[in-house]
């Protein structure tokens, strides 16, 4: 046997260097996926975790009570860093006006009333000043008025934001005073305030979304950058976040949306009835020719002209209808005819291409275990090549890539049509970029199939310089469909997407590595912040402020 080495050590036993820059996964780790720190997964259990990290933010920079911080950031939907640049842009008292909250200290604020008796501005009652309750406004009503708005909000699905009920007040009540009168008459409403606030993070946060699993799995993902991208679950679902569809890249949202339903509704359908069929001019059914005579009958006994679709009697000769021309062109309704016809045979040719490349997917998908089953009996032999995560590195780049050629027919189809960007290219332009584009997804489309044939091969039969060779073929293979998947990503992203002038699409990035894993939230830096922000000021205890956590359940 030739020697391929100058020593006894493994010298094929790593292929991080034959990538060149290519990264290596883990051999066990899930089709497509990769790890990062970018995306997070919050469980039931780091939901109240995660919320009190912006809570705890807020309450620092601007030395504010819990029920403050929440208001600002509920009305901010939980984006701080907006919050802060518009503290800085706008102020203080701007950025409290804006999201109702009011804080002033020269008002006794206690929720009791010292007072003997007073009047209540809502019922006109006297009652005394142990059933009175002063909010942070400065306003004053009875207990049973404010139990009663309370109720009446929290029932409307209000309660993230439940304003005070003096006129033109627009202060947000303290949720700690809300709990308390509530929980006295409705505790199960009580409960569900509770978990209204806590879902809020979730509910009205563009950074954090549920995952859309079917059955739930309970999981919500928090991104940390950028909205315009895809992610996997630990539950093993990857999806659009944007959207919350299925992984669509390079499809913009808007593009896949229109694409499903193309694909579900029976438009097409009807495009076919308009080009092979005619209408019946008595009972209006469509009515195929199967024969060579331009005069036809429907199944109502009505005869017609096909020519025309006039309705005529039954005298004819293969020349002619007795009683009856039809000579004259008629424009538009062949133009119309014909364009049904361009449409049809263009989604047609998208659409045989998109499905061809998502079912040759779901049968390489299917190799996993094939594969695994002859590097087992690779790695059994008595040979010097011991590491063989080149073939499931190879595989992975196999799946990406056939991935994104298979979502690239959508894109073309819209981005090229007239549905959307008609106005936006000349047919010049359109057809140069058109070209483009088509070159380089050609080009990715012949090494994908080269890299899915050399799967197909049954390698565990190889003998070792065979599989040197399909080992090279592999990594170059792999390396080469990585940079053609980058560049057909930056031809989109730039030269056609980036183009547009009157409308704006985004598509998730491309990602070598694949999809990336969210990875559970680490409450562990969080431990100070949460005791501190459980530790609230003697006011919120005099009130029977009850924490949240104790209350909140979210259902999973």
């Amino acid at each position: 046997m030739e020697d391929y080495g100058s020593s006894d050590e493994d010298i094929y036993s790593s292929d991080q260097e034959s990538y060149d820059g290519l990264e290596n996964e883990e051999a066990d780790s899930q089709w497509g996926s990769s790890t990062g720190n970018s995306c997070k997964v919050i469980t039931r259990e780091s939901l109240l975790v995660a919320q009190r990290e912006d809570l705890r933010r807020v309450m620092d920079l601007l030395s504010l009570r819990e029920h403050h911080a929440r208001t600002l950031l509920i009305h901010y939907r939980w984006d701080v860093e907006r919050l802060f640049a518009i503290l800085v842009e706008k102020g203080k008292t701007c950025l409290f006006a804006e999201a109702g909250v009011t804080i002033l200290e020269e008002v006794d604020v206690d929720s009791s009333v010292s007072s003997s008796t007073m009047m209540c501005g809502i019922c006109m009652e006297e009652v005394a000043g142990s059933e009175v309750t002063k909010m942070d406004c400065g306003h004053c009503f009875c207990n049973d008025c404010w139990t009663e708005h309370f109720i009446v909000k929290i029932k409307e699905g209000q309660s993230k934001r439940i304003r005070c009920m003096a006129h033109k007040c627009f202060a947000i009540c303290d949720e700690a005073v809300i709990r308390k009168l509530v929980s006295k008459r409705h505790p199960d409403l009580a409960e569900k305030f509770d978990r209204f606030l806590l879902e809020s993070y979730i509910e009205d946060n563009k950074m954090v979304k549920w995952c859309p699993s079917i059955p739930h799995c309970g999981n919500a993902i928090r991104v940390e950058t950028d909205e315009f991208c895809e992610v996997e679950c630990s539950c093993g679902l990857q999806f659009c976040f944007s959207c919350l569809s299925e992984a669509h890249s390079p499809c913009s949202c808007w593009m896949w949306e229109l694409w499903i339903k193309k694909c579900r509704d029976e438009s097409e359908t009807v495009n076919w009835i308009t080009v092979h069929t005619k209408p019946c001019p008595k009972c209006h059914k469509p009515v195929e020719k199967n024969g060579g005579c331009n005069l036809v009958s429907c199944i109502c006994g009505q005869a017609f002209c096909w020519l025309c679709g006039g309705a005529t009697g039954r005298d004819h000769t293969w020349s002619s209808i007795a009683g009856h021309s039809c000579g004259r062109y008629k424009e538009d309704q062949e133009k119309k005819s014909e364009r049904a016809k361009r449409d049809l045979y263009r989604y047609m040719h998208y659409h045989n291409r998109y499905k061809a490349h998502t079912d040759s997917f779901t049968q390489e998908s299917r190799l996993r275990e094939t594969i695994k089953e002859k590097v087992a009996i690779l790695e059994s032999r008595d040979s010097r090549l011991r590491d063989f995560s080149w073939v499931t590195n190879g595989l992975y780049r196999l799946f990406r890539s056939r991935r994104a050629l298979s979502f690239s027919y959508p894109f073309a189809f819209y981005m090229f049509g007239d549905d959307l960007f008609k106005d936006e290219m000349t047919n010049e332009e359109k057809e140069i970029k058109q070209h483009l584009f088509e070159d380089q997804q050609q080009q990715l489309e012949a090494n994908v199939e080269k890299l899915s044939k050399v799967f197909e091969d049954p390698f565990d039969g190889f003998e070792e310089t065979e599989i040197m060779d399909m080992r090279m073929q592999v990594l170059n293979l792999s390396v080469v469909t990585d940079t053609l998947c980058k560049k057909m990503y930056e031809c989109i992203e730039t030269d056609l997407l980036g183009a547009l002038q009157f409308s704006s699409h985004n598509i998730a990035p491309y990602q070598s590595k694949g999809i990336e894993r969210a990875t559970e939230l680490n409450g562990g830096r969080n431990t100070k912040a949460n005791n501190n922000i459980t530790c609230q000021k003697s006011h919120d205890q005099t009130n029977g402020e009850v924490s949240i956590l104790s209350h909140a359940r979210v259902p999973m």
